[in-house]
């Protein structure tokens, strides 16, 4: 059995698919696997698949969906999934020579009981990091790393499949196409810690099309996946200022469900009350956020 699976969850990127496949066949290490979720494409993502998997140099395994999101694609693939580690990949990111040899050699090397994966760097092709390197700290929480460290831009997660395994199922809503997929984070957190490890393990490069833009929009139609994100933090957040902050962010995303009965399900009702009006507020801030990208989409602008 290989030691790690890589997942791929892609949507009409045919064109950038090509770039990651030819990465991995390119890796100083072949012990992986890959494992990509079709999500409704309607280009030839599945026809130059196929002719990947019949060349045989990598091992690939492929699954189709209809179109029904990033976290729908995740959960198919998790059924999968049975290597010691996973990590995602986007299709229009790819991963240098050694990066499944880097990961598995910290892995090897640094692994402990308490270990819930290893949190890398992701780059760019002109090899700038993005966002901010990671504290020189063997271990953190992922709670730890945002809400203290305060680390800016996106990282890569190397998962222990196992670990993952024990807080799902997630929070799934069939309405909804745009998850927010840290809800695990949190819960991880109450049990174990990631490994720090300033190695770059994946190239990015963000679509114009991609889940990179149109936050606003995926708040607001995705408003109830948000709102367990955001009841799981206002019960584990590490100070009052982090259960505030998400506190808000509950009731504005309660007003998008339209849930008017801010108690019922809150985890922490004082600090709901006081949340209110900031959340109202937040709310409105959204919705003409909202209208003002969609104007520009009209217009031919970019988000």
């Amino acid at each position: 059995m290989k030691s790690i699976t890589v997942f791929t969850p892609t949507y009409n990127r045919e064109k950038t698919l090509v770039r990651l496949y030819d990465s991995l066949c390119s890796q100083s290490s072949s012990d992986f696997k890959w494992i990509i979720v079709d999500d409704g494409s309607g280009d030839n993502t599945s026809g130059q698949v196929e002719q990947w998997i019949k060349e045989g140099k990598i091992g690939i395994q492929y699954y189709y969906q209809k179109n029904k999101g990033k976290l729908a694609a995740q959960i198919l693939a998790l059924n999968y999934i049975d290597t010691e580690l996973f990590t995602c990949i986007d299709s229009d990111d790819y991963m240098p020579e050694d990066g499944i040899e880097k990961i598995l050699k910290f892995w090897r090397a640094n692994k402990k009981a308490n270990s819930a994966g290893i949190i890398g760097l992701d780059a760019y092709e002109d090899g700038s990091v993005a966002g901010e390197h990671l504290p020189e700290v063997k271990e953190s929480t992922y709670s730890e790393l945002v809400d203290h460290y305060k680390i800016k831009g996106d990282k890569k997660y190397v998962f222990d499949t196992e670990v993952y395994k024990k807080y799902l199922p997630y929070p799934y809503f069939e309405n909804e196409i745009f998850h927010e997929v840290s809800w695990i984070f949190t819960l991880i957190d109450q049990d174990y810690k990631f490994l720090l490890s300033n190695e770059i393990y994946c190239i990015i490069e963000y679509q114009q099309d991609g889940l990179s833009n149109g936050l606003y929009k995926r708040y607001k139609e995705s408003p109830n996946s948000f709102i367990e994100y955001r009841k799981v933090k206002m019960k584990y957040g590490i100070n009052s200022k982090i259960v505030l902050k998400n506190s808000i962010h509950y009731v504005s995303s309660c007003l998008f469900a339209k849930k008017w009965n801010f108690f019922k399900d809150s985890p922490n009702k004082p600090y709901t009350l006081i949340a209110i009006p900031f959340g109202i507020l937040l709310n409105i801030y959204i919705n003409r956020k909202v209208k003002q990208n969609t104007h520009r989409i009209e217009q031919g602008k970019l988000i």
